[in-house]
This record gives structure tokens, sequence and C-alpha cells, in this order.
């Protein structure tokens, strides 16, 4: 039943769950955030009660996603194979501690969908070991020269399989005269990965539950395929109270050092543009009871963006509530397509830039970054070094050394992904 570890360990449960034992949690809610666009944001509640597992903000929570039946059908028709048959794949290496790459005795169909990656582009050596299967010597001397480190094997490579996002499927329909075993393919193609997604919720106020927001991925590649993410867009299948099985995630919970600071009086900067507002949800709800306890609570401030505010603005009667209350002592939103110029989260932290010195340099506020590593984060980076360079009369190196003061010091935290 594509269980990671223990047989029956999804028939019958127990504590503590971890990556080998993951816990089947019920999807409670699963609603759309966005109003407009083509993509489908989305928010998923995962219902943990009776489990044991217990959480922070910040945390992130893992799920095993099933790769799309589809897909594995497929993969079934071009290799002429009896899915539903029984097999284990044993390891003949006896120096190894590994008697198996997934757990068996398994299915074919089992392994395609639950233990193997079928929708990443094979690395090279999978290709490689693929070429003796091609009976066209075109295509064989193709896979060999792509899976060799001669450049043009390389450039080959880089543009027929990286750049196209071509897929096992894909490779196999692109190559009709590739039909490898599929005992051999099941050994080549490496293990489907758990995902992790930023909790968005606190667990002062959501014991029971862990909340998650992401995007559904979905692109057309070159070869004019439409590619779908595996795990979010199998997560928006997951709808609440359907015959039981069919809304339960397997998950655990991935311990961060991504932490509110220890004194709810010191100030918080949070930056994070679409779904990198996740663990900010969970950082004011926190702070919101914290307050409710009679703490004293330090100016809680965000940068959010979004491309549309009438689209994609993700969680607005939360947050509008929270200013409201008196919780997000300041929300700065930056809607980049709603003007003729793009306007970003790191423009915001410019147009404040005096605020955000004083709150850095006299209330010691903790900074949280949180979305896409390669332009965001780094955008807001060389910000932060312009905004401290500027008030704190510096130069550029010595800024730099500044805001890699704080990173040691855990007062400027990263949550990235690319």
């Amino acid at each position: 039943t594509g269980e990671m570890g223990r047989l029956k360990s999804y028939e019958n449960q127990k504590p503590p769950f971890d990556a080998k034992n993951p816990f089947l949690a019920q999807v409670t809610e699963n609603r759309k955030l966005n109003e407009g666009g083509e993509r489908h944001l989305m928010h998923l509640e995962l219902d943990i009660s009776n489990s044991k597992i217990r959480y922070e903000s910040g945390d992130h929570v893992a799920v095993y996603p099933a790769n799309d039946s589809s897909l594995v059908n497929q993969i079934g028709e071009i290799l002429g194979t009896d899915l539903d048959t029984v097999m284990s794949l044993n390891n003949l290496d006896e120096e190894s501690n590994k008697k198996h790459p997934f757990p068996c005795p398994t299915s074919y169909r089992t392994a395609l969908t639950y233990y193997l990656d079928i929708t990443n582009p094979p690395r090279t050596n999978v290709l490689y070991e693929l070429a003796q299967y091609a009976t066209d010597a075109g295509e064989q001397e193709r896979l060999r020269k792509m899976a060799s480190s001669a450049p043009e094997g390389k450039a080959l490579y880089l543009s027929w399989v990286v750049e196209a996002r071509r897929n096992i499927l894909a490779i196999l329909q692109d190559m009709p005269s590739l039909h490898p075993p599929i005992d051999h393919l099941c050994e080549l193609l490496p293990r489907l990965q758990a995902r992790y997604y930023s909790i968005a919720s606190s667990s002062k106020v959501h014991p029971n539950s862990i909340h998650i927001c992401a995007v559904t991925v979905e692109y057309e590649t070159k070869t004019g395929r439409l590619n779908k993410g595996v795990a979010t867009n199998w997560l928006k299948s997951k709808v609440p109270d359907q015959n039981g099985s069919s809304s339960l995630v397997p998950m655990y919970v991935r311990k961060s050092q991504f932490r509110l600071p220890f004194k709810p009086s010191t100030p918080v900067i949070m930056i994070g543009p679409g779904t990198g507002i996740a663990p900010f949800i969970g950082f004011i709800q926190e702070r919101a009871w914290l307050k409710q306890q009679g703490k004293e609570v330090g100016e809680t401030v965000l940068y959010y963006g979004c491309r549309h505010e009438r689209e994609d603005y993700l969680y607005r009667e939360e947050l509008a509530r929270f200013q409201k209350e008196g919780v997000l002592t300041q929300l700065n939103v930056a809607f980049s397509r709603d003007q003729a110029e793009k306007v970003y989260v790191q423009h915001l932290l410019k147009k404040n830039k005096e605020n955000v010195w004083k709150l850095v340099n006299e209330g010691m506020a903790h900074i949280y970054v949180c979305g896409d590593a390669r332009n965001m984060a780094r955008d807001v980076q060389n910000t932060f070094y312009e905004i401290v360079s500027e008030f704190g009369n510096m130069s550029q190196p010595q800024a730099v050394d500044y805001v890699k003061k704080l990173m040691t010091k855990g007062r400027y935290s990263l949550d990235v992904w690319s």
C-alpha cells in the first residue's frame, strides 16, 4: 500500500512518527486561496489529533506524495508490463546494508506510484544504463552521447533532457526503440522524496492541526507537454470527507531553526512574498496568542508581495483582522503587476528604510525571509546591505559584515527554496 518503512504501518499506526514511519493525517480543509489568475494557490489543514506530534511555528511539514496514476499506466503500457505483478528487488552486493532499493515485496504499480521518482529529468547514469536497450542504433548512440562527459554530449543532455524537462516517460515516448526491462528501470530510478512545506499555523492556537500554503505547479515544456508538480497536484486532489482514505496524507514534522525571538517584546520584520507568507501566518497567530496572554509583544512588521491585489492576495482577511487587533503593527504589500513598473518587497523595504534601520539598530529586531531563494532572497539581502551602509555610515564590505553578524547571532533567518 505504499508504506515507507514497516509493512502494515499504515494499517496500525504507532508513534513516534518520522521519515520511516509517517503519520496518516486526515485533510480537514482544502480551500483555494486566490480569486483569479491561472494559478491555483491552496490552504490545507491536516489533522494530527492523537498522533503525539508536536510542532513549533517555523517548522516544516514533510509529506510523501504519490505519482499521477496516468503516468504510471503509460509507463506500464510502453514497457508491456502487467503492473500488478508482485516482485522483490534484492541487492546482490553482500557488503551493502540496503537489502532493497524500496520496501519489498511490492508490485510494479506500487513502486512506480509511491517509491520512484518518474517526473524529474533522469540523471546521465540512468541514460547510460538504458542505452543498451535501444534497438535503433541512432537512438542508442544519442543516449550514450548524452551520458558521456564530452562537451557536445553535455550540451545535448542539457538541451534535450534538462531544459526540455523530459521525464522518463517522455524519453520512452520520444525514443520508440527503447524498451528496457521494467526491473532494470525500477533499479535505476531515484527514490521519490518527501516534499517539505513551511507550516502556516501556530501550535499554540492549533495544537491538533498543521496548515500548509502551496501553489500547484503546472507548466508547458518546450516539447509541448504539460508537466505537473507531483506533490502540489496530489495535495490539490485531497478533498476532506470523501470516503476516508482519499483524504489521507502521510506526513511527519521536521524541526527548523526558523524561530520567533525568545522574548515576545523583541520586534520582528517578516519578509515573505507569495507562498513565502506561510510561516509568518504561524508567527502572527503566535504573537496574537502571546498578546492575549497579557505578554508585552514588540512591533510585528510584515512585507508581503503578490502579483495582483484582486487575484492572489493570500490570507487577506486574516491579515486585515490581525492589523485591526493591533497584533500586526505594519502591513506592507507589494503588488508586482498592478502598475506599469514592477514593485517587489525590496522596493517597499527601501521606501521605509529609516524605519527598518531603527527597528534593526535600536529595537534589535529579528529579520525573517521566506520564499524564492534565487532572486527574492538575494535582492532583499542586497537591500539590507544598502540600508545598513547608508544609515550606519559603513562601507559596503562593513555593511555585508554587519548583516553576516546578524545571521550568526540568529537575528537574520532564511527559509528559502528554489
